[in-house]
């Protein structure tokens, strides 16, 4: 299996960015969920902060109002398989109509394409890197200090001391909007938002952070000894 710093350097994988601007992106997995994906997009418009939403297949199809209403409020959607089946075991043709499923069902009901992937479990290896790759989706893990395990259902305050305790600009967060319990999420998101409102940070989807942090400028990929985004990986790794 190649190692992270070879597939951020190949273009085809991103867990954090490297900038100086105080720019981070808030991701959320598993959802939509009727109950708590509203809530969340609530205390984001409090907050006026966008965040990206890495939806399985079967709940966008099971929700399609909720996600039509988090396109609408300029929030961003990524593919996270359609049934949430663990990676690794999946064959190549299974994950492919897995991803593909999800693109398919996204574009229906919001007539947005999916370009962004992120593997159930964080779990990754060359098999899965090329097939997202092959169907076009940039895998988009997160931050490695930025996993305050909010599916564990811990309290509001340990969530969010966590994230803003090894917050860092260009961070790529890792947060919940189902598969379970989220009101103690829903209140962290609060919290954190009141921090990076208070610090001067500006809380974005992905494909935003990507682009201020011109991670994936043609003329400078991730990789190149010049770029700064592949040194910071290195030496973050």
């Amino acid at each position: 299996m190649s190692s992270r710093q070879e597939y951020e350097k190949s273009g085809q994988a991103i867990w954090e960015t490297a900038t100086k601007k105080k720019v981070v992106a808030i991701t959320f997995d598993d959802g939509p969920s009727p109950t708590y994906t509203p809530q969340i997009l609530d205390v984001l418009a409090k907050h006026r902060a966008k965040a990206t939403f890495f939806v399985t297949g079967k709940n966008a199809n099971k929700y399609p109002d909720v996600l039509k209403r988090t396109v609408k409020e300029g929030h961003e959607v990524g593919n996270h398989t359609y049934t949430h089946i663990y990676d690794r075991s999946k064959s190549v043709k299974k994950l492919k109509r897995e991803i593909d499923l999800t693109a398919q069902t996204v574009k229906k009901i919001t007539g947005q394409e999916t370009t962004l992937y992120r593997p159930v479990g964080g779990m990754y290896n060359d098999s899965i890197m090329n097939t997202a790759a092959d169907k076009n989706h940039l895998v988009v893990m997160w931050s490695w200090h930025q996993d305050p395990k909010d599916w564990l259902r811990l309290p509001a305050n340990k969530i969010s001391n966590h994230v803003i305790k090894h917050l860092r600009s260009g961070d790529i967060i890792l947060l919940h909007d189902a598969g379970g319990n989220r009101t103690q999420t829903i209140r962290a998101l609060d919290k954190i938002l009141d921090y990076l409102d208070k610090s001067g940070y500006q809380c974005v989807t992905v494909s935003d952070l990507i682009y201020q942090s011109k991670v994936l400028d043609h003329d400078t990929l991730p990789g190149d000894p010049s770029d700064d985004y592949f040194s910071h990986s290195l030496k973050n790794s």
